[in-house]
């Protein structure tokens, strides 16, 4: 199986269970999120290690911006721009495209609850034939304190 195809197969799978639906109002409310991330590679588990952050989140953006970001270090997808973005009141869900042949590409897939999230976002990495997983936990801490928080990021 090609990696493209592989990527298609798991993001398909991932986006079952969701019920997603087109472009409408979302329960990801406005605030500070404390976010805990494991990034997993296929046969590498004994290294999955969590990571926690905080960040603020404003909603869904527009113009291609990201909802949630990409938690992972050194991701080659933490910068790149969505599309298809389709968002519920229980779900959102993108592609993650990155410019140039052969680069990163990344399908996230979240379920919403008031005050929280839960998502996968599946990597394939341009040129490598390398896939990894970024699964993330989040909680809304409370509104964003920008002046008192000096390590949270913008988004």
């Amino acid at each position: 199986m090609t990696p493209a195809a592989q990527f298609a197969a798991t993001a398909a799978t991932l986006m079952l269970p969701l019920g997603i639906c087109s472009a409408g109002p979302s329960s990801l409310l406005n605030g500070s999120y404390e976010v805990v991330s494991r990034l997993e590679i296929p046969h590498v588990e004994e290294w999955a290690v969590d990571k926690t952050t905080q960040i603020c989140l404003s909603g869904i953006p527009t113009g291609g911006g990201m909802p949630i970001p990409v938690q992972s270090a050194n991701n080659p997808c933490a910068k790149c721009a969505t599309r298809n973005l389709a968002a519920g009141s229980a779900a959102i869900e993108y592609d993650i495209v990155c410019p140039g042949r052969g680069s990163a590409k990344a399908h996230a897939s979240y379920t919403l609850n008031e005050g929280s999230f839960y998502g996968r976002v599946v990597m394939v990495l341009g040129g490598k034939n390398m896939t990894m997983t970024e699964v993330v936990h989040g909680r809304r801490i409370g509104a964003c304190d920008y002046q008192s928080l000096k390590s949270v990021e913008r988004f």
